[in-house]
């Protein structure tokens, strides 16, 4: 295993930072709208799903990286909150997706332009460290 040198350190220390500022910007940005982090990240799943607005609770709980049940509490609250509506599947009745409605739409789209503009400001710092991990890493060889 080679070794760490103190530039790379402070490189993936420097990243992680950054990391942190943007995933707590995001808390923030999330609590600002009434809605904890992960009923964002759960709004954002849906919405971002590859090839379709609609997602199972299964699939939910594997983008989450929760237990099921947790999944169907999530599913339940945001419903509660007229954020998200449920569908039978046509194929299979014992299937359920969840998609978002107009409402949670409006707030998934409000929290992503923040989120959009915040990626933006930050891009310049983050392909700064990448740029300066690769050259780290091309001096080792």
């Amino acid at each position: 295993m080679a070794r760490i040198t103190k530039t790379e350190y402070e490189l993936l220390a420097a990243f992680r930072y950054s990391l942190r500022q943007f995933l707590h910007f995001s808390e923030e940005a999330a609590q600002s709208m009434g809605l904890t982090p992960q009923q964002h990240q759960a709004l954002l799943s849906i919405k971002g799903f590859p090839g379709r607005d609609k997602i199972t609770v299964k699939e939910l709980s594997e983008r989450l990286q929760i237990r099921h049940h947790s999944a169907v509490g999530l599913v339940n609250r945001l419903t509660a909150q007229k954020l998200l509506k449920r569908e039978p599947s046509s194929a299979d009745r014992r299937q359920v997706y969840v998609t978002l409605s107009a409402q949670g739409l409006i707030a998934l789209e409000q929290l992503s332009s923040i989120h959009k503009e915040e990626l933006r400001r930050i891009l310049p710092e983050l392909q700064k460290l990448f740029e300066q991990f690769s050259a780290e890493k091309n001096e080792l060889r």
